[in-house]
């Protein structure tokens, strides 16, 4: 049987097309659309695929336009914007059933040294002194949406552990913070541009989330529903998906139907690897008929 982290390597494994043309597959893991996660993880890898030589991502700035579906592929088509002498850019588009759904920008960089700082990592436990969340109760699992349960008893690629842990099914509330630990499940090979597009896919868990802390309610509330609008991802220093990593999230500011959230990624040893923003779509009242969307959309 094949894991899931397998899978996951597979569906960030696109089919070249063309010369600048790329086709990823779809996977259905209990969102009502395609998971945002999956979009940036396959758009940076059709970046990617066409530099000529190590020039690592350092940023990707990314707008959700339509949503995706999860029972067809989709097509990315990559312009070559520019290769300087220290930078690169490429624009993704990624395409299905005809329509643009998703573009975005990425840039590299020619490695070279220069002046560093960083934020500090917060204080908080680490991994292996918090336990792993237990599974819900069957009795409470059944009564949820079909969809709801297949994200909640799923077994994913990753493996998180909440600093702080809130009850989505209840959630009370509490200030736009919070701290998640999270690694691949299995060891993976080192190729950079795979620990890359691991990390892209993983930043889309947990973020706009945190914009609903304040106000007591979740995405997997029936009059709840929440969408990613645009997303930015920056890569500061190297570190391995496959290894324990630290995402401190807070949303300084929500209205107009919209919540804005941050995010530091830190390895175990401290370091800040990268940083994330990202503008959702959060609406509620909307009436049980309309269902709920899993985090990540």
């Amino acid at each position: 049987m094949t894991s899931p982290v397998s899978e996951l390597i597979d569906l960030l494994s696109l089919e070249r097309l063309e010369h600048n043309l790329f086709r990823g597959q779809s996977r259905d893991i209990g969102t009502r659309f395609v998971f945002g996660g999956q979009v940036l993880g396959q758009a940076l890898s059709a970046a990617q695929a066409t530099l000529g030589g190590p020039r690592p991502a350092h940023s990707l700035h990314a707008f959700f336009l339509r949503a995706g579906d999860v029972d067809h592929p989709i097509v990315y088509e990559v312009d070559r914007t520019r290769d300087g002498g220290s930078f690169s850019v490429r624009r993704v588009s990624a395409i299905q059933h005809g329509k643009v759904i998703f573009f975005c920008a990425a840039s590299f960089q020619q490695p070279e040294a220069g002046v560093e700082h960083q934020l500090p990592m917060p204080t908080v436990p680490r991994p292996e002194d918090i336990e792993p969340a237990p599974p819900l109760p069957a009795h409470v699992l059944e009564k949820l949406p079909t969809k709801v349960q297949r994200w909640l008893d799923r077994t994913g690629p990753f493996e998180f552990r909440h600093v702080y842990p809130r009850d989505e099914l209840n959630p009370p509330k509490r200030p736009p913070f919070q701290q998640v630990w999270f690694r691949l499940s299995e060891r993976v090979g080192d190729a950079p541009e795979l620990h890359r597009a691991l990390l892209a896919y993983a930043s889309d868990f947990h973020l706009l989330g945190t914009a609903t802390f304040p106000h007591g309610f979740s995405y997997y509330q029936p009059n709840v529903q929440m969408a990613s609008l645009d997303h930015a991802l920056w890569f500061h220093r190297p570190f391995r998906a496959d290894e324990w990593l630290l995402y401190s999230t807070d949303s300084p500011s929500a209205g107009g139907s919209r919540g804005l959230a941050r995010g530091m990624i830190y390895d175990v040893e401290g370091k800040l690897v990268a940083s994330t923003a990202q503008e959702g779509l959060i609406r509620t009242a909307l009436g049980a008929d309309k269902g709920g969307t899993p985090p990540g959309q």
